[in-house]
């Protein structure tokens, strides 16, 4: 087994289970305690067309990310396989959308626990005890996470098992309170609603990409890569459309009157108030777990960026005692926090997804581009069957999904690209000057 120190003096700990458990833990966040009613409003009982269209563009995506991340032993991510294959302007863009995506992400999240753990903790309401609250939160995995890369794992494996333990037992509880006939497709959707839905169900699939930040940290990856991303996306898709199935065999019609907690609502037909309030404690556990699994990856590519010459250096440091990357946590967790007290839920939200859909397309061509510079290294670990067409369908099925983007999100989107491109230009010729 090889623990060992790598080139960036970070110690190989991750192994192909823990890696699985970290993508299942990314993924299965706050976004599938809500989707399914919100996904049901516009496409009925048709609403599994939205999941088959979400699991095909994953797994294409996930084909892609198990071949370059194979290949590298580098921490950083998608930011590191764009960075490689087409330079280092994009992988400035890369990062930067990367971190702001997911920052943002998580900084909804830790408003989305604030909320949730109202209804147990009605001090929550009060400003100063929610800015609290969110501190100590953000404070608790900052230490956790640079203590140790293990007992970042630690956490990661207990609240995937303390969060999907409960929802499989609701699976099987609800079964008995399923309806066929709420499962009858009594309308025929159209390609946009499916595209609109499916952008919206997107949601609960982001996050997979996040566990390979840690590829310097990753024992093995040319076998770890491969299994621990899909034996994690498996499971969840197999959770997704068995929640689905049952909040929509169970609740049928009722399904969309239930946007706020439509699993809470199927607890309730089937515990009572006592299940209610278990599936609200879970939501719980989930949104700290997800929360937990950026703070383990999402610092990691800044630590890349630093050491790449694309962030200020002082990111790149190594704890001498814990061998972590702790100026980056600590960075990381703070603007996270500053966010998450100031900023809005929604417009986070759709700011990350947007941000890591585009990645998604750099990570479909990078696979392409890399295949041409450097076919000796690519044909040593995980290749994708079927020559290019995978990527290329990647590739594509994520231009669609962003199609179903709104005109104000694609212009918002633009803005940023246009923003951090004159701000790499201008990095350029400051260290030319500084140079001549």
């Amino acid at each position: 087994m090889n623990t060992s120190p790598t080139s960036e003096h970070l110690k190989r700990e991750i192994g192909a289970g823990s890696l699985a458990l970290a993508c299942v833990n990314v993924m299965v966040g706050s976004g599938i305690f809500v989707l399914p009613a919100l996904v049901a409003e516009g496409l009925g009982a048709t609403a599994i067309l939205a999941y088959i269209a979400c699991a095909v563009l994953v797994f294409l995506i996930a084909l892609c990310f198990a071949e370059v991340g194979s290949n590298t032993t580098k921490s950083g991510g998608a930011y590191t396989y764009i960075e490689d294959a087409f330079g280092p302007w994009a992988g400035f863009l890369a990062g930067n959308l990367y971190l702001l995506g997911s920052i943002s992400s998580d900084a909804a999240v830790a408003n989305a626990l604030a909320d949730t753990l109202q209804y147990f903790f009605p001090l929550l309401r009060v400003d100063i005890y929610r800015i609290l609250f969110i501190f100590f939160v953000f404070g608790g995995l900052t230490w956790l996470n640079i203590s140790s890369v293990k007992n970042g794992v630690r956490f990661v494996v207990f609240a995937s098992i303390g969060k999907l333990l409960p929802l499989v037992i609701l699976i099987a509880i609800a079964v008995p309170h399923v309806e066929t006939e709420n499962l009858k497709w009594v309308i025929s959707p159209t390609l946009d609603n499916i595209g609109s839905a499916s952008l919206l169900l997107f949601f609960a699939f982001l996050g997979f990409e996040t566990c390979l930040g840690n590829g310097g940290e990753i024992k093995n990856p040319r076998r770890t890569v491969p299994l621990g991303i899909f034996g994690g996306l498996i499971f969840v898709l197999i959770l997704y459309v068995s929640i689905q199935l049952v909040t929509q065999g169970a609740l049928g019609n009722n399904l969309s009157s239930h946007k706020d907690a439509p699993l809470a609502a199927v607890a309730n037909l089937a515990w009572g108030k006592f299940g209610m309030v278990c599936i609200i404690a879970v939501t719980s556990i989930s949104i700290l777990g997800n929360l937990s699994g950026e703070m383990l990856s999402m610092p990691r590519i800044l630590f890349a960026a630093a050491r790449d010459g694309l962030m200020p250096k002082i990111f790149a440091r190594i704890h001498p005692r814990f061998s972590t990357p702790h100026i980056a946590i600590i960075a990381y967790a703070s603007i996270g926090f500053i966010l998450a007290v100031s900023g809005g839920f929604r417009q986070l939200a759709v700011l990350a997804s947007a941000s890591l859909l585009l990645l998604y397309l750099g990570v479909a061509l990078a696979t392409i581009r890399l295949r041409k510079i450097q076919p000796a290294h690519t044909a040593k670990g995980f290749r994708v069957p079927g020559g290019m067409i995978i990527p290329l369908l990647a590739a594509a099925g994520v231009i669609w999904m962003l199609s179903n983007s709104s005109k104000p999100e694609v212009i918002g989107l633009s803005i940023f690209i246009a923003v951090f491109s004159m701000i790499y230009f201008a990095m350029l010729l400051v260290r030319k000057k500084r140079k001549g």
